[in-house]
């Protein structure tokens, strides 16, 4: 136990160059720390010309005075960083890269818990208590954190003491404008949701006694509201309507469908199994199973198009040797093929998985009658606040209303 202890705080000092950004050929110097799983890097304030530096000796080259200067600082700077590791072991303390540069510096952090720290920590507790796709979302954000301290610090972490105000809207502004080369950068509510990210975990550290205080106590989260999308029963009907040659495109489409008339989300389809489907107290069939995201239990009564594209698969021999109801692919393939299936039919609207659900809510069971109690339930929302979300009026219904609201009027 105690040598693996020693292993994780053994310090290693690597000397490094990085182009200087408006002298060409000129270099600047860094120092990288790292012990155990930690690292940071930090400028050591020197230029040197690139000719002169021996990127195998990390190391001047030659025998100039300057060299041989800049060579004697560098051995300087490395003793100094191993007395400073060398003082924490004998103290017994819990060491970070972060805790060696500030015992060095003379600047030493308060257990040298850092940034990188505390989202470690926080991914590493709740994992167990939080839903995979949202543990996703938080490494999405970790890495957002990791490119914003490289690309505007040319730092690895940050200690939790400058983590302020202007931390926070230094990172907003990195988030907002940043445009991965794979993918398009953040609208306001996906930058938004990284700092929500960001403030969960800050007041962790609050929580846990290593923020002093909460850095977003003045940042306010501003979410733009938006339309969420649905179709048409119309709309529905063209898809329905609709073959494809290509089976990927015949399965998907009935994947969309089926969500269509059932409310279930992507990975709540994904996760159906044969024994979901049950025979219910009214001899009808339906689906007993569960929200992923939620827990909540979910007992959906299947519609007939719903119960015929069951049928449809139920001879399919690799789906019942997964012993699954329907095809599986990923949210990206059918959210790349739905928008495919959309230019066939003629619809121009952004079509993904999840506007099936959405079109569930409306089109299907709300607009046609069905008491929005009812819809929670079918939707496993656990409160009727979330289910309000999708109660909009339809200009169909509202005619429908109109109309019953003259008939009474006459007969009075």
């Amino acid at each position: 136990m105690l040598l693996n202890m020693l292993e994780y705080s053994k310090l290693y000092i690597l000397f490094f160059t990085r182009k200087h950004k408006k002298k060409r050929d000129t270099l600047k110097l860094y120092a990288r720390l790292t012990v155990g799983k930690t690292r940071c890097e930090f400028s050591l304030n020197l230029d040197l010309i690139a000719s002169l530096w021996d990127n195998n000796r990390k190391r001047g080259k030659g025998f100039s005075k300057y060299v041989l200067s800049l060579n004697k600082y560098l051995d300087q700077i490395f003793a100094g960083l191993y007395e400073a590791h060398r003082q924490l072991l004998d103290e017994g303390k819990v060491i970070s890269s972060a805790l060696v540069k500030a015992r060095y510096y003379g600047e030493e952090e308060d257990e040298g818990k850092t940034l990188l720290d505390l989202i470690t920590y926080h991914n590493s507790t709740m994992h167990t208590s939080l839903k995979p796709g949202t543990m996703k979302n938080y490494y999405s954000t970790e890495r957002c954190i990791k490119k914003f301290l490289e690309d505007e610090y040319q730092m690895e972490d940050i200690p939790l003491k400058k983590l302020n105000y202007r931390f926070i809207v230094d990172f907003e502004q990195y988030v907002r404008e940043y445009k991965p080369a794979t993918r398009m950068g953040c609208a306001n509510n996906g930058a938004m949701k990284h700092m929500e990210r960001l403030k969960k975990m800050s007041r962790l550290g609050v929580r846990l006694e290593w923020l002093d205080k909460d850095p977003f106590i003045n940042f306010k989260l501003k979410f733009n509201k938006t339309e969420r999308q649905f179709l048409t029963e119309r709309e529905i009907k063209l898809i329905q309507e609709t073959t494809f040659r290509e089976p990927r495109y015949e399965n998907i489409k009935d994947l969309f469908v089926f969500a269509c008339y059932t409310g279930l989300s992507y990975i709540d389809v994904k996760e159906l199994k044969a024994d979901h489907l049950v025979i219910g107290r009214d001899g009808g069939d339906w689906l007993f199973t569960k929200r992923e995201k939620t827990d909540e239990p979910l007992k959906i009564p299947l519609l007939p198009i719903a119960k015929n594209i069951i049928e449809k698969y139920k001879d399919n021999v690799d789906i019942k040797a997964k012993g699954r109801l329907l095809p599986v692919y990923s949210n990206q393939i059918i959210n790349q093929t739905l928008k495919d299936i959309a230019d066939a039919c003629g619809i121009r609207k952004n079509l993904t998985f999840h506007v099936a659900r959405h079109t569930f809510a409306t089109a299907i069971t709300l607009s046609n009658g069905v008491p929005i109690e009812t819809v929670s339930k079918l939707l496993g929302h656990s409160k009727l606040s979330t289910t309000q979300i999708y109660a909009r009026v339809l200009e169909k219904k509202i005619g429908e209303d109109m109309h019953n609201l003259m008939i009474r009027l006459q007969e009075r």
